[in-house]
């Protein structure tokens, strides 16, 4: 085999192999974003329940609370 073809060869493999490894790097920042993506939605879903409103547990609030309003009425 001619050394032009051992040097385009060569060439080859060493082109491949840096693309091999830039890939390999994207897919690792990737997985690295998606996992702390994954923890910031975590934490948006906790602040959402946390902050929801409060419409099913307003009917008992103002059940507890009309001996309340009844004194304050009164006086």
């Amino acid at each position: 085999m001619p050394a032009a073809a051992w040097a385009t060869l060569a060439i080859s493999a060493l082109i491949i192999l840096f693309a091999a490894v830039g890939l390999l790097r994207v897919i690792l920042h990737l997985r690295h974003v998606r996992r702390t993506l994954g923890s910031v939605l975590g934490g948006v879903r906790v602040i959402a329940d946390e902050t929801a409103p409060v419409p099913g547990a307003l009917g008992s609030v103002n059940a507890h609370l009309k001996p309340v309003r009844d004194f304050c009425e009164s006086v």
